[in-house]
C-alpha cells in the first residue's frame, strides 16, 4: 500500500479547528510541530504501529526527559529539551494516525491525558532533583529544599490540569455536555479582565513541558558560564511559585465562570 502524501493527509488528520483549538493545541504545534508531524505520520499510517502504542512512546519520552535532568551540566539539559520535543512530536502523531485510520477512542484520550500529567510532572521533579545537586557536583551533600520545590511545582502543574479535567467530570455526573470554550467566560467583569491579563502575560505556561524545558536549558547555559547552580535554583523557585499561584487563580476562575452552571 502506497504512503499517502502530505496533501492527502492534511485535510483528514488536521480537520478544521484542530490548529485553532484555544484550550487544546499547543503554540509549538501551531508554529512548527504539526508540519513536522505530518511527515512522520505519512510513514506510520500503513504500519502495524497503533495510536495507543505511539501514546505510550510519548509518555516514555516525557518521563525520560525528567530523568535526563539528573545528568549534570549542559548535556542533561540539552537531552531533556530534545526529549520534550520528541514528546510533543509523538503527541501530534498519535492523534493524526488515529484520525487517518478512524481509530480514535476513549482509551486513547485517557492515555493522552495521563501522559501529559506524568511527563510534565516528571520534568519538574527532575528539575528539582537537578537543583538539589544529588551527586555533589557543587556541594558536599544534596540540598533537598530544591527537590521539594521541584516536587511542589510538579504538584501544581498536575492540579492545574486536574482542575480543568474535573470540570467535565462534574458536568458529566450532572448529565451535562462537556464544556465549550465560550462557556469558560467569567461572569464577573473584574475576573474577565484578570483572565485576559493572565492570558496576555502567559506566565502560567512556564510549568508546561515545552516551556519548562526551554527555561531549564537557558538556566543550564547560564550556570555553565557561572560554574554554580544559582540560575537553576532560581528557576526551580520561579516555577514552584508560578505553579502554586496559577493553581489558585485557575480554580477561582473556574468557580466564578459559567463552566459549572
Amino acid at each position: 500500500m502506497s504512503k499517502p502524501s502530505v496533501a492527502e493527509l492534511r485535510p483528514v488528520v488536521h480537520p478544521a479547528g484542530v490548529k485553532d483549538r484555544r484550550s487544546g493545541e499547543h503554540w509549538a504545534g501551531r508554529l512548527y510541530m504539526r508540519e513536522i508531524s505530518l511527515r512522520w505520520t505519512r510513514h506510520l499510517v500503513n504500519t502495524r504501529v497503533t495510536p495507543n502504542q505511539l501514546t505510550y512512546l510519548m509518555v516514555l519520552a516525557g518521563v525520560a526527559a525528567g530523568a535526563a535532568l539528573l545528568i549534570p551540566g549542559l548535556v542533561g539539559a540539552v537531552l531533556a529539551a530534545l526529549l520534550i520535543q520528541l514528546y510533543l512530536l509523538l503527541d501530534c502523531v498519535d492523534g493524526e494516525v488515529a484520525r487517518w485510520r478512524g481509530q480514535t477512542s476513549i482509551t486513547g484520550v485517557y492515555l493522552d491525558r495521563i501522559g501529559h500529567y506524568l511527563s510534565e510532572a516528571a520534568l519538574l521533579v527532575g528539575f528539582g532533583m537537578r537543583a538539589a545537586d544529588l551527586f555533589g557536583q557543587h556541594e558536599e551533600s544534596a540540598n533537598w529544599l530544591w527537590a521539594f520545590l521541584g516536587t511542589l511545582a510538579a504538584l501544581g502543574a498536575i492540579l492545574i490540569k486536574a482542575e480543568t479535567d474535573l470540570v467535565d467530570v462534574a458536568r458529566a455526573r450532572s448529565g451535562l455536555p462537556a464544556v465549550r470554550d465560550e462557556a469558560a467566560t467569567p461572569r464577573s467583569s473584574g475576573l474577565a479582565v484578570a483572565r485576559r491579563a493572565a492570558a496576555a502575560l502567559k506566565f502560567h505556561r512556564l510549568v508546561g513541558g515545552v516551556e519548562a524545558s526551554l527555561l531549564i536549558l537557558v538556566v543550564a547555559v547560564l550556570d555553565a558560564i557561572g560554574g554554580e547552580l544559582f540560575f537553576t535554583r532560581l528557576g526551580v523557585a520561579l516555577l514552584a511559585a508560578v505553579a502554586l499561584l496559577q493553581t489558585l487563580l485557575h480554580l477561582v476562575s473556574i468557580l466564578a465562570s459559567s463552566r459549572l452552571r
